[in-house]
């Protein structure tokens, strides 16, 4: 290491694990620790000690005391402007949560809290494929859909903090499905791994094709399933990504009008079909985008690495400004 260089912390904090890395300048991450199980942890003040004690331990272990900038944290329902996380579902604690103070509070460092998706994209923007970029959307595509939009550099965060939800603008398919916010037709209902497997099971009732997926048991379909049956040729897996491409392309077009932006990248699960995927969508897209942007938009896969990139989103917020 470099006597004269300083690291942050990122934290991942996911509804099972609680994930915590030691960053460098260049995005590497020195040391990980996920030892920290989220839910084992309802009461927030012992858990908070719990972080609090191994970035300590990473400091320590690193030759890193004094030397931290910052804590950057990616969260689910994360409040970038008060650093609290609001009304998380799948997370111990309940009612409004002030995580970013706490943290603070028992490690001396300068904390900044945010949604997963919209830390995703930060760090995208400071370690991969958008480095140099001050336009673009980044749309995370997981159990459900996230969304981080950048314009002249800066994310937007919106007036109460929770701009960028993008998973719930209303589809571009009416078939009434429910979302888990309440709404129906939701994009995430259909463009998330939760909602291809949706259509999947939907068109497996619905059309006669010849298909590998017949073999299966409905209740045990994965979005993988259908990835690895595509990539096999078979007819109605290529079909359903091609639906889903479509689906995807035309609320592209919609993005595209509000933000003009220089790329959409697309990371998560879904997006690891890779050409599957990203060909219907770019030809979806510029075939029905207004014609100003005809052509003009890219469409790009995420290069920060999968395991890594939630820990390197959170990190990039850890930086003194």
């Amino acid at each position: 290491m470099t006597m004269n260089e300083n690291y942050v912390i990122g934290i991942d904090l996911g509804g099972t694990n609680t994930v915590i890395g030691l960053v460098d300048a260049k995005g590497h991450i020195l040391a990980k620790d996920d030892s920290i199980k989220t839910q084992a942890h309802p009461d927030i003040e012992e858990y908070t000690d719990s972080i609090a004690a191994v970035i300590k331990r990473l400091a320590e272990d690193h030759g890193c005391v004094g030397k931290l900038e910052g804590v950057g944290v990616g969260a689910p329902m994360a409040n970038y402007y008060t650093g609290e996380i609001v009304n998380a579902a799948n997370l111990p604690w309940k009612g409004i949560v002030p995580l970013g103070w706490l943290i603070e509070k028992k490690t001396g460092l300068t904390t900044k809290v945010t949604n997963d998706a919209n830390a995703a994209a930060i760090g995208e923007m400071k370690y991969g494929v958008a480095q140099g970029m001050k336009d673009f959307v980044y749309i995370t595509l997981g159990t459900g859909v996230g969304s981080g939009i950048v314009a002249n550099g800066q994310l937007i965060y919106g007036h109460d903090g929770f701009a960028g939800e993008l998973g719930h603008v209303t589809a571009p398919v009416l078939e009434g499905r429910a979302c888990g916010c309440g709404r129906t037709d939701c994009l995430e209902t259909y463009a998330s791994a939760t909602g291809i497997v949706r259509t999947a099971k939907k068109w497996l009732v619905e059309r006669e094709t010849p298909s590998t997926l017949r073999d299966i048991c409905m209740n045990e379909l994965t979005s993988k399933m259908l990835f690895d049956a595509a990539m096999q040729g078979d007819k109605l897996a290529l079909e359903i990504f091609d639906f889903t491409g479509k689906v995807l392309g035309d609320a592209f077009c919609n993005f595209i009008a509000f933000s003009a932006p220089e790329a959409i990248i697309i990371f998560g699960g879904l997006a690891n079909a890779g050409e599957l995927l990203l060909e219907p969508i770019r030809k979806q897209m510029n075939e029905n985008v207004v014609f100003l942007w005809k052509d003009k938009v890219k469409v790009l896969k995420s290069s920060l690495p999968g395991a890594d990139a939630a820990v390197l989103g959170a990190s990039a917020l850890g930086w003194k400004e």
